[in-house]
């Protein structure tokens, strides 16, 4: 495949919106922001499952000094399955952090604590969600699920990733399609 063709097909910067069929706890009603797709598969961050973590917990955790604008109400995200221990950062603008992967000109993905410790002494990114763990697929997986209507996909919005209420994305993601996902079955029609 050319690279012309695999940048055309990978779904980085998209929405991957859960079909109300699907019933798998880490994925029900789920907004995963791609962040990665390619030959080899892909992995994403789920944005509306927030956790009872508080961020305050994972910057006293991590013994950041001097944490100055860390509201008590910022809740940590699931971000999938994968790697739950480990934690990730979905941010605007994509800024000079030690380890990020850039997913498009505005969003990065930041794994390394200095982004943290910018964030709790107001230096960090104008928008974040804090994740632990992400969601994956292995090679061709995520193409098959879409094909079996378990997804659907979309451009990203920004304003829903960072703006709209955690318990609201799934309902205006699959509004940018013009999907009310209240009014689809749970249960494959037939006729």
């Amino acid at each position: 495949m050319s690279t012309d063709t695999q940048k055309q097909s990978s779904l980085a910067g998209q929405f991957l919106i859960a079909m109300p069929s699907l019933v798998d706890s880490h994925f029900n009603q789920a907004v995963t922001y791609i962040c990665e797709h390619d030959e080899n598969g892909c992995f994403g961050i789920v944005i509306n499952h927030e956790t009872d973590v508080l961020l305050r917990q994972i910057i006293d955790e991590m013994a950041i000094k001097n944490p100055l604008m860390v509201p008590d109400s910022t809740h940590v995200y699931l971000g999938g399955p994968v790697e739950t221990g480990r934690g990730f950062v979905l941010h605007r603008p994509t800024g000079s952090w030690k380890s990020s992967l850039k997913i498009n000109d505005s969003i990065a993905l930041t794994t390394s604590k200095d982004i943290l410790e910018a964030m709790a002494n107001n230096t960090g990114p104008e928008d974040a969600i804090v994740a632990l763990g992400y969601a994956g697929w292995a090679a061709g997986q995520l193409e098959q699920e879409i094909a079996q209507n378990t997804w659907l996909n979309c451009p990203a919005d920004e304003q829903i990733i960072f703006r709209t209420p955690a318990r609201k994305r799934w309902q205006e993601a699959a509004r940018l399609l013009g999907v009310d996902l209240q009014l689809l079955s749970q249960e494959a029609g037939h006729a």
